[in-house]
């Protein structure tokens, strides 16, 4: 089982073939992101406590969901320990159960893989808003995060996706070949990375 108190970049790739769950719908993580607070110039935790960012200060266990860009909410994970600043940001996975409801959530996607290829189509599939911000994850309301018993094989890592600061930190986790991975989009605000 794994200790979600541990440090973000631990964290975030044993959350592969974890399963979240809400209500009816659940999804087994694919890919994932880290984001490391007040060490990390991509997080939204990084100049510190607001009303906004709060649940990422702990205790771990919690989700954190926030509207991104004005267009769909994402959903994190809050780990590492009790009062600093962390969370895994769930980037896309598959459907595997109540796969009828969430293709009515998803009517745009044209292929199975597609439900919950990405954060925004992920909570778009479970059903996710501003509303189950603060979720206790092990807790026995409707949303619930089911650890997987042992560490994902086949893990691949590079840089993170549409941050335009640490962009290049490789705190991006997924499972190589999956099919629900969504594809990688530098950020067209990151700096290119200089040649040597």
């Amino acid at each position: 089982m794994i200790d979600l108190a541990r440090p973000v970049a631990q964290v975030a790739p044993r959350l592969l073939n974890a399963v979240l769950r809400n209500g009816d719908v659940a999804v087994r993580l694919t890919e994932v992101e880290a984001y490391d607070g007040g060490n990390d110039p991509a997080s939204h935790a990084y100049r510190g406590l607001t009303q906004r960012n709060a649940i990422m200060f702990g205790p771990p266990g919690f989700l954190y969901v926030y509207f991104s860009y004005g267009v769909h909410w994402a959903a994190n994970v809050v780990c590492g320990p009790d009062g600093q600043s962390a969370a895994v940001l769930l980037r896309a996975g598959e459907v595997i159960d109540g796969i009828e409801l969430a293709r009515s959530r998803r009517l745009s996607a044209r292929k199975d893989r597609d439900l919950a290829r990405g954060p925004g189509r992920l909570t778009q599939a479970l059903g996710l808003t501003g509303e189950h911000r603060g979720a206790d994850l092990f807790g026995d309301g409707p949303v619930s995060l089911t650890l997987a018993t042992r560490p994902a094989r086949g893990v691949a890592q590079g840089p993170r996706v549409g941050v335009s600061v640490a962009a290049d930190r490789p705190w991006r986790f997924w499972l190589d070949g999956d099919p629900s991975v969504s594809p990688y989009r530098r950020s067209p605000r990151a700096p290119v990375p200089e040649r040597s």
